[in-house]
């Protein structure tokens, strides 16, 4: 009988994980976060932390080919541009 309880938790488990799809959601979560957040962020370094964590599990191809990109100069404020 518990055999029988344990199949049907773990068929239910799947079934609303694969609706919900936590992973997908968290991904989304993490790429909005690095992709819209400035230099200045709110929620100091543990926030970052669990940012920059959350997007390397999710998506780790992307999380490499950032790590990897030859560092750019921001034209922000206060930039020379020649005219």
């Amino acid at each position: 009988m518990s055999i029988v309880v344990t199949a049907a938790a773990a068929l239910a488990a799947g079934y609303l994980l694969g609706r919900l799809r936590p992973w997908q959601r968290l991904g989304g979560w993490a790429a909005d976060q690095i992709r819209f957040t400035g230099p200045r962020t709110r929620g100091g370094a543990g926030r970052r932390a669990v940012v920059v964590l959350a997007h390397a599990v999710t998506a780790p191809r992307t999380s490499w080919r950032v790590l990897r990109a030859p560092g750019r100069r921001d034209a922000g404020v206060g930039a020379r541009t020649r005219s």
